[in-house]
Protein backbone atom coordinates (compact mmCIF):
# COMPACT_ATOMS: atom_id res chain seq x y z
CA UNK A 1 0.00 0.00 0.00
CA UNK A 2 2.72 2.46 1.10
CA UNK A 3 4.87 1.91 -2.72
CA UNK A 4 0.99 2.30 -4.40
CA UNK A 5 0.85 5.67 -2.44
CA UNK A 6 4.32 6.97 -3.21
CA UNK A 7 4.03 6.25 -6.64
CA UNK A 8 -0.01 8.03 -7.21
CA UNK A 9 2.13 10.98 -5.05
CA UNK A 10 4.98 10.84 -7.38
CA UNK A 11 2.83 11.25 -10.37
CA UNK A 12 1.09 13.86 -9.41
CA UNK A 13 4.32 15.69 -7.93
CA UNK A 14 5.21 15.32 -11.36
CA UNK A 15 2.15 16.23 -13.74
CA UNK A 16 2.25 19.31 -11.15
CA UNK A 17 5.58 19.98 -11.99
CA UNK A 18 5.69 19.59 -15.58
CA UNK A 19 2.20 21.19 -16.06
CA UNK A 20 3.91 24.29 -13.91
CA UNK A 21 6.89 23.81 -16.23
CA UNK A 22 5.28 24.00 -19.58
CA UNK A 23 3.29 26.94 -19.18
CA UNK A 24 6.11 29.05 -18.28
CA UNK A 25 7.49 28.58 -22.25
CA UNK A 26 6.68 30.13 -25.46
CA UNK A 27 7.22 28.99 -28.59
CA UNK A 28 7.07 30.62 -31.93
CA UNK A 29 8.12 31.07 -35.61
CA UNK A 30 10.31 34.46 -36.65
CA UNK A 31 10.92 35.74 -40.47
CA UNK A 32 12.37 39.33 -41.48
CA UNK A 33 14.60 41.00 -43.30
CA UNK A 34 18.52 41.95 -42.48
CA UNK A 35 20.81 44.84 -43.14
CA UNK A 36 24.02 43.68 -42.99
CA UNK A 37 27.73 45.42 -43.32
CA UNK A 38 31.27 44.46 -42.21
CA UNK A 39 32.98 47.30 -40.00
CA UNK A 40 37.19 47.42 -39.80
CA UNK A 41 37.28 46.66 -43.36
CA UNK A 42 40.82 47.45 -45.63
CA UNK A 43 38.23 47.23 -48.67
CA UNK A 44 34.96 49.49 -49.32
CA UNK A 45 31.70 47.87 -48.41
CA UNK A 46 27.60 48.69 -48.85
CA UNK A 47 25.25 47.18 -47.02
CA UNK A 48 23.72 43.89 -48.07
CA UNK A 49 20.21 43.10 -48.30
CA UNK A 50 19.20 39.43 -47.10
CA UNK A 51 16.59 37.71 -44.60
CA UNK A 52 16.24 35.53 -41.21
CA UNK A 53 13.64 32.96 -40.64
CA UNK A 54 13.15 30.50 -37.91
CA UNK A 55 11.81 29.44 -34.64
CA UNK A 56 11.78 31.18 -31.23
CA UNK A 57 11.15 29.64 -27.28
CA UNK A 58 11.43 31.97 -24.35
CA UNK A 59 11.22 30.36 -20.68
CA UNK A 60 9.42 32.93 -18.17
CA UNK A 61 11.16 33.56 -15.10
CA UNK A 62 8.76 36.00 -14.21
CA UNK A 63 5.85 37.99 -15.84
CA UNK A 64 7.53 39.99 -17.14
CA UNK A 65 11.13 38.92 -17.29
CA UNK A 66 12.16 35.86 -20.16
CA UNK A 67 15.63 34.06 -21.22
CA UNK A 68 15.18 33.69 -24.98
CA UNK A 69 17.05 31.53 -27.22
CA UNK A 70 16.47 31.57 -30.95
CA UNK A 71 17.14 29.32 -34.04
CA UNK A 72 17.41 31.34 -36.87
CA UNK A 73 19.03 30.40 -40.68
CA UNK A 74 20.47 34.24 -41.37
CA UNK A 75 22.26 36.01 -44.59
CA UNK A 76 25.13 38.39 -43.29
CA UNK A 77 27.97 40.13 -45.49
CA UNK A 78 28.52 42.75 -47.41
CA UNK A 79 28.51 44.19 -50.95
CA UNK A 80 32.01 44.84 -51.63
CA UNK A 81 32.98 47.67 -54.19
CA UNK A 82 36.29 47.41 -55.92
CA UNK A 83 39.85 47.31 -54.18
CA UNK A 84 41.85 43.87 -54.39
CA UNK A 85 38.41 41.22 -54.05
CA UNK A 86 36.84 43.30 -57.21
CA UNK A 87 32.95 43.84 -57.43
CA UNK A 88 30.75 41.16 -55.89
CA UNK A 89 28.44 40.34 -53.24
CA UNK A 90 29.64 38.66 -50.03
CA UNK A 91 27.43 36.04 -49.01
CA UNK A 92 27.92 34.51 -45.59
CA UNK A 93 24.81 32.19 -44.56
CA UNK A 94 24.88 31.65 -40.75
CA UNK A 95 22.30 29.32 -38.19
CA UNK A 96 22.06 32.04 -35.48
CA UNK A 97 21.54 31.36 -32.02
CA UNK A 98 21.09 34.22 -29.82
CA UNK A 99 20.48 34.37 -26.05
CA UNK A 100 18.68 36.76 -25.15
CA UNK A 101 17.53 38.12 -21.36
CA UNK A 102 13.91 40.15 -22.35
CA UNK A 103 11.88 42.39 -20.28
CA UNK A 104 8.49 42.52 -21.74
CA UNK A 105 6.21 45.33 -20.25
CA UNK A 106 2.54 44.64 -19.51
CA UNK A 107 1.36 46.84 -22.31
CA UNK A 108 2.96 44.31 -24.68
CA UNK A 109 6.60 45.88 -25.48
CA UNK A 110 9.71 45.03 -24.27
CA UNK A 111 14.08 45.33 -24.35
CA UNK A 112 15.94 42.20 -25.11
CA UNK A 113 20.06 41.65 -25.31
CA UNK A 114 22.51 39.23 -24.90
CA UNK A 115 24.73 37.34 -26.85
CA UNK A 116 24.52 35.26 -30.06
CA UNK A 117 26.53 32.59 -31.66
CA UNK A 118 26.35 31.92 -35.28
CA UNK A 119 27.57 28.80 -37.15
CA UNK A 120 28.41 29.08 -40.71
CA UNK A 121 25.85 27.35 -42.85
CA UNK A 122 27.69 28.68 -46.37
CA UNK A 123 29.34 31.07 -48.06
CA UNK A 124 28.84 32.66 -51.64
CA UNK A 125 32.14 34.88 -52.35
CA UNK A 126 33.49 34.17 -56.39
CA UNK A 127 36.81 33.13 -56.47
CA UNK A 128 37.01 31.50 -53.37
CA UNK A 129 36.83 27.38 -53.24
CA UNK A 130 34.51 26.32 -51.00
CA UNK A 131 34.11 27.38 -47.61
CA UNK A 132 37.69 29.17 -46.72
CA UNK A 133 36.60 32.50 -47.01
CA UNK A 134 34.89 33.19 -43.60
CA UNK A 135 35.36 31.71 -40.04
CA UNK A 136 33.26 29.01 -39.35
CA UNK A 137 31.99 30.39 -35.96
CA UNK A 138 30.64 34.33 -35.63
CA UNK A 139 30.24 35.54 -31.76
CA UNK A 140 28.07 39.02 -31.79
CA UNK A 141 25.91 40.75 -29.24
CA UNK A 142 22.38 41.66 -29.72
CA UNK A 143 19.90 43.75 -28.55
CA UNK A 144 16.35 44.67 -29.40
CA UNK A 145 13.05 46.56 -28.86
CA UNK A 146 9.59 45.23 -29.89
CA UNK A 147 5.98 45.08 -29.23
CA UNK A 148 3.90 41.26 -28.86
CA UNK A 149 0.21 41.85 -28.83
CA UNK A 150 -1.98 39.70 -26.27
CA UNK A 151 -2.56 37.03 -29.24
CA UNK A 152 1.08 36.34 -29.58
CA UNK A 153 1.44 38.33 -33.05
CA UNK A 154 4.78 40.42 -32.70
CA UNK A 155 7.43 42.44 -34.74
CA UNK A 156 10.93 43.33 -33.27
CA UNK A 157 13.84 44.92 -34.63
CA UNK A 158 17.86 44.08 -33.52
CA UNK A 159 21.05 45.34 -33.63
CA UNK A 160 23.69 42.32 -33.99
CA UNK A 161 27.13 43.48 -33.08
CA UNK A 162 29.80 41.39 -34.52
CA UNK A 163 32.53 40.59 -31.50
CA UNK A 164 34.72 37.92 -33.87
CA UNK A 165 36.81 38.27 -36.68
CA UNK A 166 35.19 37.21 -39.93
CA UNK A 167 37.87 36.77 -42.16
CA UNK A 168 39.73 33.06 -42.33
CA UNK A 169 42.35 34.38 -45.03
CA UNK A 170 45.71 35.72 -45.37
CA UNK A 171 46.37 38.29 -48.34
CA UNK A 172 49.38 40.50 -47.33
CA UNK A 173 46.75 43.77 -48.49
CA UNK A 174 43.34 42.94 -47.13
CA UNK A 175 42.73 43.02 -43.45
CA UNK A 176 40.70 40.39 -42.52
CA UNK A 177 40.40 41.61 -39.06
CA UNK A 178 36.54 42.84 -40.31
CA UNK A 179 33.42 41.91 -38.29
CA UNK A 180 29.56 41.38 -39.15
CA UNK A 181 27.38 44.13 -38.16
CA UNK A 182 23.55 43.11 -39.06
CA UNK A 183 20.22 44.91 -38.57
CA UNK A 184 17.19 42.71 -38.21
CA UNK A 185 13.18 43.98 -38.33
CA UNK A 186 11.22 40.77 -37.44
CA UNK A 187 7.33 39.29 -37.78
CA UNK A 188 6.51 36.70 -35.60
CA UNK A 189 4.32 34.22 -33.84
CA UNK A 190 3.88 33.05 -30.62
CA UNK A 191 2.04 30.11 -29.96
Amino acid sequence: MKKTLVIILTLFATKGFSQGLFSRLEFGLKAGGNVSNFTNASFPTDPLYGFHAGFTMAFKITDRILIQEDILFSTQGAKIKGGSLGDQDLKLNYISIPFLLKYRAQSGFFVEAGPQFGMKANEKVAGWSKDDFAKKIDIAAAGGIGYQSRIGLGVGARYIYGLSKVGNFDISNVNNDFKNNTIQASIFYVF
